[in-house]
């Protein structure tokens, strides 16, 4: 006999179904499988063209980006109020949106409201788009709400420290970031000897670090293999229900690539996907990964 999932603290018994739209990556099923852990149906809305084959394993319907009519009929068929946005996604133009996708009627008619979201970074999108689900009713919430335990803890991820200098540098990535949070930027910066080598912009953190390997292959980065620090965070005005900061096992692959020291991201505030495979792979390369607390926290 299979004991009962623990209903996730704060949730009511009739929370219902959840819906999880789905992008890429392993996230969407760590999601579904811990708010399932925790007592919730599950549904995906997999996105064509994004979402894994994996997804299938729960309730599913795939979905196209310019479906938004089929996508809020599937939504109250399966009777889910709560919803999730969870899992990479690739940018497209409006105009690629436009021409692209097959819309149906109810995009059509959000076209102006679709228009004006695009006008803006990622923040102002995905805010936009969540606006218009909310006003169909449904209620939009963080994974980590969900799922609390693909947060990042403070600490390490295996047995690898920051020194010192890993220390400032990380202080002083988290400054810039706040800084430039507010342009809607990106959520990483590079820095190493308190030298600020690269910002995330467009191009996602994987793509900045590739852009360090390049540099360094050119001799424009002159600082020793194992310096610098790739840090992450959200930005101050984020709405941390979505697109909050990830790190994976990619993430290390391409901070060792990199010639780094390790990672540092925002404790609570960034989600990690697969730690225990994150940790193996920092002890493998030699590298850290650890959660920073907030300024001002603690004692």
């Amino acid at each position: 006999m299979v004991a009962s999932p623990t209903r996730q603290a704060g949730l009511p018994d009739d929370a219902g179904p959840l819906g999880i739209i789905c992008g890429g990556g392993s996230l969407p099923l760590a999601v579904a499988d811990a708010a399932s852990r925790h007592g919730r149906r599950v549904v995906m809305l997999a996105l064509r063209g994004f979402a894994g084959p994996e997804v299938e394993g729960y309730p599913c319907h795939w979905i196209e980006l310019g479906a938004f009519g089929r996508f809020f009929r599937l939504l109250r068929q399966e009777g889910c109020r709560d919803l999730v946005l969870i899992g990479s996604l690739t940018r497209p133009t409006f105009g690629r949106f436009r021409l692209g996708f097959r819309l149906d009627l109810a995009t059509i008619r959000r076209l102006p409201r679709i228009a004006r979201a695009f006008r803006g970074g990622d923040d102002h999108l995905l805010a936009g788009i969540v606006r218009m689900i909310e006003d169909e009713g449904f209620r939009v919430l963080g994974a980590h709400e969900v799922a609390p335990e693909i947060l990042l803890a403070e600490g390490a991820l295996g047995t690898r420290l920051p020194s010192e200098a890993d220390r400032v540098d990380i202080a002083r990535g988290l400054e810039l970031l706040a800084a430039t949070g507010p342009f809607d930027v990106g959520q990483a910066a590079v820095v190493a000897g308190r030298h600020v080598l690269a910002i995330e912009a467009t191009e996602g953190t994987d793509r900045m670090l590739d852009r360090i390997v390049a540099l360094r292959q050119e001799g424009r980065i002159r600082v020793p293999a194992g310096t610098g620090v790739l840090v992450k965070a959200p930005k101050p005005q984020q709405d941390r229900r979505f697109d909050l900061p990830t790190i994976g096992p990619e993430t290390v692959e391409a901070v060792a690539r990199a010639g780094l020291a390790g990672l540092a991201a925002l404790a609570g505030a960034a989600i990690v996907a697969e730690p225990q495979r994150v940790a193996q792979l920092a002890e493998a390369h030699g590298v850290f990964v650890v959660g920073i607390a907030p300024a001002g926290a603690g004692a």
